[in-house]
């Protein structure tokens, strides 16, 4: 049996840096690792941002309605499986319902072939404040997951359990995050996370995610500049007539060089990278396309 793991997260919360630190390891006792970027957008930029490590990086982007997008994610499962893979790694979008996850798994004739190994949930120290539909998200994800990996802390700050509980209460979800539950990014030593499984805890389903109040602009095959980035992101943040906006990610070329593009509320990383592609992508709820075209324009 393929042993198969689901990585989750919402936007912006680190699940592709985990990932390579996670998949680095499993490669270094033996296993044959396939990576799955799993994502409804048109392009997916993370497959690049995981270029330097030696396995098998698949990616399944866009698709033209839902069902499509479940056709081509079970479709490759299916194609990994049979060439020879003892481990699948899924990356799906940060708004991603992990119960397209297991209804797919669940399948035959994946059934056959694939055990359920870990499921880990990426969760940003700074998460607040989070739309209605995000907090569903967020639970659907944080729930299941059987070690939650805490992200973007500085100075050893403690997490703060409140707003995650309370959204698990909100849901009617009995788990109850704990210092047992999570382990810091910074502190991470993979071996001891190896086999974190899942946990079987279930929250209210009755509320389904509205899919089109998540959108994404791609800024395609423009010579955007760094001091142009700086100038609006701040701007898209705070200023709500673009949108909830909730990051902005993809790679610029200047200088004959690539630099990666990643910024959410709290978080600015823009650093250099081997290879890249001219695209930058907006990411939000309910943006508006047009206004923040102008911005870049």
């Amino acid at each position: 049996m393929v042993k198969i793991d689901l990585v989750t997260g919402f936007l912006g919360s680190g699940k592709t840096t985990f990932i390579k630190e996670y998949a680095k390891y499993l490669i270094s006792l033996g296993e044959k690792v396939s990576i799955i970027e799993n994502d409804f957008g048109a392009i997916n930029v993370d497959v690049l941002l995981l270029d330097d490590i030696d396995c098998d990086v698949e990616m399944i982007s866009g698709g033209c309605d839902y069902d499509c997008h479940k056709r081509r994610f079970k479709t490759k499962l299916i194609a990994q499986a049979m060439s020879g893979h003892t481990r699948v790694i899924v990356e799906p979008s940060g708004i991603f319902d992990p119960d397209e996850f297991f209804d797919i798994l669940f399948e035959e004739p994946l059934t056959n072939w694939y055990e359920l190994g870990n499921v880990f949930c990426c969760y940003d120290i700074n998460t607040k404040m989070l739309s209605s539909d995000s907090e569903y998200i967020l639970v659907s994800q944080a729930s299941i997951a059987g070690k939650i990996i805490v992200t973007k802390r500085l100075n050893n700050e403690e997490m703060d359990f409140n707003y995650i509980n309370s959204l698990m209460k909100k849901y009617n979800c009995q788990r109850v995050i704990s210092n047992d539950d999570i382990i810091y990014s910074d502190e991470l030593n993979v071996k001891d996370i190896i086999n974190s499984s899942f946990k079987p805890y279930s929250h209210i389903k009755e509320q389904v995610i509205n899919e089109n109040m998540y959108d994404s602009l791609y800024l395609l095959d423009k010579d955007i500049t760094l001091d142009k980035v700086n100038e609006v992101k701040e701007l898209l943040f705070k200023d709500n007539n673009y949108g909830n906006i909730i990051r902005i990610k993809g790679f610029i070329y200047e200088n004959d060089k690539w630099m990666k593009i990643n910024i959410t509320k709290n978080e600015c990383d823009i650093s250099n990278i081997n290879i890249g592609q001219k695209v930058l992508i907006v990411i939000g709820e309910n943006i508006n396309k047009e206004k923040i075209e102008k911005l870049f324009d």
